[in-house]
């Protein structure tokens, strides 16, 4: 115990130690946000107004087309034809061709473009015309626009959960959200540091060190050490990661708030300015209501709470430890039996598809967690970390939660044990091209 606990600390402390370790802990989250800052600001700074030309031949929209900060229109009286031909260098970015027959051929309209359409335009002009199209038609019904606004009404349900007897708030999207990124997160742990176990063993093989090294420890206990010291590595590393992205995020939020509340106003005042003059008038006393808009939204904060955050915790810490170490033991494994990083490939891919299946599976289950996809999944030791951390934020019964950690740690056990027979024949073997069939016999040789 005490060699292993050596190995660990060696690990451990080589690769904290190391100048590329400190600045990506370090510099990560901070590139994050200067990447995400720099696109929301591209984005926004970004818009020009679009400058439209409208030929109506209907007579029906003058002045119903509004100008806003993104979008500048202008009425012409030619004949489209003419339009066409004097489009080319005139500086707009569209031509709209409205036909006289628009109420009973609301496909009849045509937007030209030197290049192609973007689809917002797209969407604003075809807006504006249902807009107005559907105004008319209700006046020739007898039903004013304000009338229709006012019959309309948002449902918002709550969600309950009745599980062990009693109801408890849920929240569908807060689920989905924090288990999926939970999924993800262990996904991406077990190829990035699986990948750093696999060099690491290749690279004391190829330089002759590990020659030394079990001299004085078996084999067994130095494949355990490397693959525990890079388990706590992998841990240390996200725990800053997660302290920092949310010193980033708290910053990157006070920074952003006023510009995102001035291109929200634009946005919802352009909106207002197409509605009718009743609706308009409430359209602006909510949001003065609502005032500036929230980085992080009471909803948001309100639906994390429904949540089983301890079990979630809990849960990742095992479902990442389990899953990285049953697939690390593997990746030690390939490590021990090749020499150089193309050999690799060969194996690397039977290792790989079950943990990628899962990612995939994931997909499926968060439509129906509690299905029996979504279970025998949650079960088998190779997909487990994955799917049960998929499910456990909509809630899974104690006794699933126990089998799947109680397979796992017997999977972890399986694959600890195939890849020590392995590791001890292949940590030692130079200059052989291995093979599967290679690979088996070694699980049977004695010693």
């Amino acid at each position: 115990m005490k060699n292993i606990l050596l190995i660990i600390q060696r690990e451990y402390l080589t690769r904290v130690r190391k100048k590329s370790f400190i600045i990506m802990t370090v510099v990560g989250p901070l590139l994050i946000g200067v990447m995400y800052g720099l696109i929301f600001w591209a984005a926004l700074s970004s818009i020009d107004q679009k400058k439209i030309l409208i030929v109506d031949k209907s007579g029906l929209f003058s002045n119903k087309f509004k100008d806003s900060k993104e979008f500048k229109y202008q009425f012409i009286t030619d004949d489209i034809d003419k339009a066409k031909k004097g489009f080319k260098g005139s500086g707009f970015d569209a031509l709209v061709s409205i036909p006289e027959n628009i109420l009973e051929n609301p496909a009849g309209v045509q937007i030209f473009a030197e290049k192609g359409v973007p689809l917002e335009l797209q969407n604003r002009v075809e807006q504006s015309i249902e807009s107005e199209v559907e105004t008319i038609r209700l006046t020739e019904a007898g039903i004013t626009k304000s009338v229709l606004e006012n019959a309309k009404i948002n449902i918002k349900s709550e969600t309950i959960s009745m599980e062990d007897g009693g109801e408890k708030k849920s929240s569908s999207g807060a689920a989905t959200g924090i288990g999926y990124f939970c999924a993800f997160l262990i996904y991406i742990s077990v190829f990035i540091y699986g990948a750093q176990v696999m060099r690491g063993i290749m690279e004391e093989k190829t330089s002759r060190i590990v020659e030394v090294i079990i001299s004085s420890v078996k084999p067994f206990q130095l494949m355990i050490g490397k693959i525990i010291g890079v388990a706590l590595v992998g841990l240390t590393q996200f725990t800053l990661w997660i302290v920092l992205s949310l010193g980033v995020m708290t910053i990157g939020g006070k920074v952003m708030g006023d510009k995102m509340m001035e291109s929200q106003s634009a946005i919802s005042q352009s909106q207002i300015s197409n509605l009718p003059p009743d609706a308009q008038k409430m359209a602006r006393e909510q949001m003065k209501s609502s005032g500036a808009p929230n980085i992080v939204p009471q909803e948001i904060i309100g639906a994390l709470g429904t949540l089983p955050v301890a079990t979630i915790i809990i849960g990742f810490l095992f479902y990442f430890l389990g899953g990285y170490l049953l697939y690390s033991a593997m990746f030690g494994a390939v490590g021990s039996a090749v020499d150089s990083d193309t050999d690799t490939q060969q194996f690397m891919l039977p290792i790989t598809i079950p943990i990628i299946a899962a990612f995939v599976i994931a997909q499926f289950v968060i439509r129906d967690p509690n299905g029996s996809l979504a279970f025998w999944t949650s079960m088998i030791p190779f997909t487990s970390p994955i799917i049960m951390m998929v499910r456990i934020p909509f809630g899974v019964p104690a006794w699933q939660i126990i089998l799947s950690i109680t397979l796992l740690i017997g999977g972890f056990i399986f694959t600890t044990w195939v890849a020590a027979r392995i590791y001890r024949v292949g940590i030692l073997m130079y200059g052989k091209k291995v093979t599967w069939k290679e690979m088996m016999k070694w699980l049977f040789y004695k010693g």
